[in-house]
């Protein structure tokens, strides 16, 4: 595999400068240019291939073009006005064609595969060494065995052997390459390596963010989870390389859930130091970021540019920067108000800043109308709604260097820094909004509310161009002192991987499945474990203000008493929305077309607040990505019947 070979090592200084919290023990390592294979049989050559894998995550999670993979196309999200080729093509709505010269998925493909190889040297030479735990080989499990999973589920059946072997360490340029099967991938790979790391690793990482034994048992419950959903098919998606839908070693699709309930139950009640939050506001507010539920992400620093691996001050959209935040921010530097009541004096009232609620503007994804209006119908005692968007933007001009005490805004009426400048309501108001013909007074096409200082648009009127920003991925920075901070720079938070809470999640849908339940763990009961949590405020972003509010016993009440895989989605959606699952959920659970083949939005101009139905055409091959064609140019002899197939 030519694509995956030429690099002996896969690891560089730049993936060795990783920056984990409190993690002397790797941050003493030295990063080295460049790596032979003989480094990986000394303990230091070890330690330096472990820090590598920690940092490969930043090569996928806050990639933008990969996370747009797993987002756009779905329930949750569609393109947006100012999107390109990566983004229009996976909302298959007729706006191009998903090729394997085009689909970034590519950026799962090349990241992961340099990891395994990684993974591969470092378990095959940590016994030579003589002075490796079994802890520290099982991190390297955990990681073959995570690409391993994302790749099975993008691409269907991978290759095990990259030259040199099945599972071994390749360091030898090889431009022939054969795909194992899905179940040959989960059986030989996936399984061994998450049940062995179970095993090994420690309840508590050796170092801050590093991988745990309920980190393991959550992936291993996944994976059992996913495959069973393979094995069943229950609406004859294709599969590549085509196989039967059997199992190797005698199991059925129940057994497999059974184990996914089993594991994930037993993690529940064996939480090492991992607990849930006590709101959804905890869970992702960026000065609680690197807290107790969060059980992997892929890091970021704001101390130092050489462990950050990125500028701190600037940002073209490049890996490693965690810039996916960026892709559901819309342009609303673009909103005016005036210094006068007469409008002879117009300036941008909410300014470009480096806040969680703002951020650098990339107007590339958009959030469906369906995803504001059922998937968060509840907005009053379900906090996930406010904890996940940005749905007032205040003004900030003062900040920007603009002297004037108020601003005038909708119906003319005086606003003060701090104050709401744009509201994007809840609901459909009792009068309608009264939107201007263009873009208005607001510069945006927002329209007036009598007695309303704020421009207001309602939840119909959410076009590509202006709608409410993703808050959860916004950026946070300590150095903004009084000002803007360094908004066109790229985050510096963490980009959160896996949470404890999904374990909740993953035994609920095993359970669905017809898993047999433990006591007080049928899926209604786990399901209102994060419902509960869900009722209970703390904060309101959208009123901006402290809000002590318990209305978990709201929540439980109006969970139905027999829930199904659609209601699991839901929740799943109103719990992640926005964090790069909902694809997968999609493909796992055979639902994506059934639940997102057509969604509502308005359109790309201002003052457009008429929602239009659209189509998407997904077909079964859409349910694996393409092979990138950069693998396939990379390769020799008869690459015919390698890539998935309508692809070709």
């Amino acid at each position: 595999m030519k694509f995956i070979k030429n690099k002996a090592f896969i690891g560089t200084a730049l993936m060795l400068s990783l920056s984990l919290n409190s993690c002397n023990d790797i941050l003493d390592e030295q990063p080295r240019a460049t790596y032979t294979p003989e480094f990986f049989q000394t303990e230091r050559g070890v330690y330096g291939g472990l820090t590598s894998m920690y940092a490969h995550l930043r090569y996928i999670y806050g990639q933008a073009y990969y996370y747009n993979t797993t987002e756009t196309g779905t329930d949750e999200v569609t393109y947006a006005q100012s999107a390109d080729q990566n983004f229009l093509i996976m909302d298959l709505s007729g706006r191009g064609e998903i090729t394997a010269q085009d689909s970034r998925a590519d950026v799962l493909w090349g990241a992961a595969f340099l990891n395994i190889n990684t993974a591969n040297g470092i378990i095959e030479n940590a016994e030579e060494v003589g002075t490796i735990s079994d802890a520290l080989i099982a991190e390297a499990r955990f990681f073959r065995a995570f690409d391993y999973f994302m790749l099975v589920q993008t691409f269907g059946g991978v290759p095990l052997d990259l030259g040199a072997g099945e599972l071994a360490f390749n360091t030898n340029p090889v431009r022939t390459s054969v795909r194992n099967t899905v179940p040959e991938v989960y059986t030989r790979a996936v399984f061994p390596d998450l049940l062995r790391a179970v095993t090994d690793l420690p309840e508590a990482g050796r170092v801050t963010g590093g991988a745990t034994k309920t980190l393991a048992r959550l992936y291993l419950a996944k994976a059992y989870l996913t495959y069973a959903w393979w094995l069943e098919n229950p609406n004859n998606i294709p599969t590549y390389p085509e196989t039967p839908r059997t199992d190797p070693d005698g199991h059925d699709a129940q057994w497999y859930y059974q184990q996914a309930y089993n594991v994930a139950a037993t993690a529940i009640d064996n939480p090492g130091p991992f607990t849930l939050q006590q709101t959804f506001y905890d869970v992702n507010v960026a000065t609680n970021d690197r807290n107790s539920e969060i059980l992997l992400y892929a890091d970021r620093t704001e101390t130092s540019e050489f462990y950050n691996a990125a500028s701190l001050t600037w940002s073209n959209g490049n890996a490693p920067d965690n810039f996916a935040g960026w892709m559901m921010t819309w342009n609303y530097t673009n909103i005016r108000s005036a210094t006068d009541p007469n409008w002879t004096n117009a300036i941008s009232s909410v300014q470009r800043e480096a806040s969680q609620d703002l951020g650098r503007p990339w107007t590339r994804m958009a959030p469906t109308i369906g995803a504001i209006t059922n998937t968060f119908a509840d907005k009053t005692n379900d906090s996930r709604y406010d904890g996940t968007f940005t749905t007032v933007y205040r003004g900030n001009w003062p900040k920007g260097g603009v002297d004037a005490p108020v601003v005038y805004n909708a119906n003319s009426l005086p606003v003060e820094p701090g104050g709401a400048i744009l509201t994007f309501l809840d609901e459909e108001p009792a009068m309608p909004v009264n939107y201007p013909s263009g873009a208005g007074k607001s510069n945006i096409g927002a329209g007036e509310l009598p007695g309303r200082s704020d421009f207001v648009i309602a939840p119909s009127g959410i076009s590509r161009i202006v709608y409410p920003g993703l808050w959860k991925l916004g950026p946070y920075r300590t150095d903004n002192g009084e000002g803007l901070g360094q908004p066109n720079a790229a985050s510096t938070r963490p980009f959160n991987i896996a949470k404890f809470s999904e374990l909740y999640f993953v035994a609920a849908e095993a359970a669905v499945k017809g898993a047999t339940t433990q006591a007080g763990k049928s899926a209604r009961e786990l399901i209102n474990v994060i419902r509960a949590r869900a009722g209970v405020w703390r904060w309101d972003n959208n009123g901006n203000t402290s809000r002590v509010e318990d209305n978990s016993a709201e929540m439980v009440a109006a969970t139905p008493d027999v829930i199904d895989i659609n209601y699991i989605l839901a929740e799943r959606s109103r719990e992640y929305y926005g964090e790069g699952y909902r694809w997968y959920d999609l493909i796992r659970t055979q639902k994506w077309e059934e639940l997102a083949s057509t969604y509502e939005i308005a359109g790309n101009e201002y003052g457009d607040h008429t929602p239009v139905t659209v189509q998407r055409n997904i077909q079964p091959h859409h349910y694996l990505r393409p092979v990138p064609q950069v693998q396939l140019d990379a390769m020799e002899g008869d690459i015919a019947n390698y890539q998935n197939p309508e692809y070709n």
